[in-house]
């Protein structure tokens, strides 16, 4: 009974120093198979990156399949990441989900927003309730939706996802003065678009996140 407890507890050590240790280095394991490694990696930032799919698809299942084949390229190929570049890993994966996510929108050649929009939504709701009631909202994911395709991941990166925007340029690819180009030019498609169709008074877009 002492021995299974010890070894119970030395197993339970164990998973605590992995769970510990940096993205960089489970990073390292990864690349020599280490499947315990990438499993705590996953666990790690499964959440932080759903919401950038969910925000790009607005499809529940199809942003979870968009998370897993990401991290199945990495688990595929980990020697991809390359953090000699002095690149952080969470900022090189939003790239990869992002690339994923987008090439899945371009297959299927149109955007939709689904019924899914209010289950996500509900967990999200605190955040953005400052904008719009829930018929709102849903409405602003559509228009969203319609944005250009450069425009709406600069939006969700920087809006939503809450990254800066030196790092959105890093996931993006391009440089600090297009991301901010980007986003102006969202904001301002996206106020004419919510007042044009009635989603939003002018009155309300000045107390708007967005605003």
């Amino acid at each position: 009974m002492l021995m299974a407890e010890t070894m119970s507890q030395d197993r339970y050590s164990m998973v605590s120093e992995q769970e510990e240790k940096s993205d960089d280095i489970l990073l390292q394991e990864i690349a020599a198979g280490n499947a315990e490694a990438f499993s705590i990696l996953v666990h790690r930032h499964s959440d932080r990156f759903y919401g950038l799919a969910w925000r790009l698809t607005s499809n529940n299942q199809e942003a979870e399949d968009v998370v897993q084949d990401a991290f199945l390229k990495l688990w595929s190929a980990p020697e991809a990441f390359d953090s000699s570049k002095g690149v952080k890993f969470t900022t090189w994966f939003y790239r990869v989900v992002s690339n994923v996510a987008i090439d899945r929108i371009r297959k299927r050649k149109r955007f939709w927003v689904t019924d899914d929009f209010d289950s996500h939504a509900s967990q999200t709701q605190g955040a953005e309730e400052s904008l719009v009631d829930r018929e709102q909202q849903f409405l602003l994911e559509q228009a969203i939706q319609r944005l250009p395709e450069k425009q709406r991941l600069a939006l969700n990166l920087c809006f939503y996802e809450g990254v800066s925007n030196k790092e959105a340029a890093e996931i993006m690819g391009v440089g600090v003065k297009a991301i901010e180009s980007l986003l102006m030019r969202a904001k301002a498609k996206l106020k004419d678009m919510l007042v044009r169709d009635n989603i939003i008074t002018v009155k309300e877009l000045k107390n708007a996140k967005l605003g």
